[in-house]
């Protein structure tokens, strides 16, 4: 289903019924986290809202460049409209961004927070990381942004992304190429103008839960020290073997950590129901085409 959320409109799909689990879309893949909200609702008792954010899938279009703030937003109208506030929210790499964006701006509408490897902007090797993004923007405005997804994804995952994205994600690779002109023109410029410090994070009053990747390498370790520093409240937990695309590589692990998580963090004194676009869950659907577009009507 399509919701309104001012300016724009957002293509949403609600799964199962009970205390509500935002799950932000990162960056690039629009289904790469539909997996872990069907794993989450599957597992009784969630309602999971899974959305595409502007500029993805059947969402309507960016109106110009967006901003972490202005994702944030997006995210908290979404909840408004949906009536799913307060609720936990899940974010996973660039999403995380958004994740603590809306934890710190409406700590309130957050009950609890899971993050995901956040993108590495604010560390103390983030300049590197920096030149690493401009130099995948500067092969995108000299070849395109199928040149550019290419370089992207073979420093990401290796020389045969393709075929491995399909395998974790069946029809992810058509869906990467046809939002890959979003993910440049928005996503990056708004990751890398990101601003967020110790100030926004302690804003952030709800348990939170950092999932990270033991192989994700340097840039995320360095995340990891910093919002444990952020956040004293947070929970430090490690997917064994994982890199930095653990939510999809090891998505048993992943779910198992969220939902254990929000297990101990109970959401009470909401109504219990479906939301009007809910769907029936079928096990056999984690992996469905990232090419379908869900109107559950």
């Amino acid at each position: 289903m399509l919701v309104s959320v001012g300016n724009g409109d957002l293509e949403v799909e609600v799964l199962g019924t009970g205390a509500p689990v935002v799950v932000v879309q990162t960056a690039l893949a629009a289904d790469e986290l539909r997996p872990l909200a069907v794993r989450i609702a599957q597992s009784g008792g969630y309602q999971a809202v899974h959305y595409h954010r502007r500029g993805y899938a059947g969402s309507g279009p960016l109106l110009g460049r967006t901003s972490v703030a202005a994702e944030a937003a997006d995210c908290r109208a979404l909840m408004a409209a949906l009536d799913v506030v307060p609720a936990h929210v899940v974010g996973v790499s660039y999403s995380g961004a958004i994740a603590l964006t809306l934890a710190a701006s409406a700590p309130e509408w957050v009950h609890t927070l899971t993050l995901v490897e956040p993108p590495p902007v604010h560390v103390p090797s983030a300049a590197q990381f920096r030149a690493a993004n401009a130099g995948l923007m500067d092969s995108f405005e000299a070849n395109g942004p199928e040149v550019a997804l290419e370089e992207f994804m073979r420093r990401l995952v290796g020389a045969d992304w393709r075929r491995e994205s399909e395998r974790d994600l069946p029809g992810s690779v058509a869906a990467m190429e046809r939002d890959a002109l979003t993910f440049f023109e928005s996503d990056i410029p708004a990751m890398l103008s990101w601003d967020f410090g110790a100030e926004d994070a302690a804003r952030i009053r709800c348990p939170v839960l950092y999932i990270g990747g033991s192989e994700s390498g340097p840039w995320f370790s360095e995340v990891r020290a910093q919002v444990l520093q952020w956040l004293p409240q947070a929970e430090d937990t490690t997917v064994k073997g994982a890199g930095h695309l653990l939510a999809s590589t090891h998505l048993a692990d992943t779910a198992r950590l969220v939902i254990d998580f929000l297990r101990r963090h109970p959401l009470t004194g909401r109504h219990q129901r479906a939301s009007p676009g809910s769907a029936r869950l079928d096990p056999r659907n984690d992996h469905s085409s990232s090419e379908r577009v869900r109107r559950n009507r």
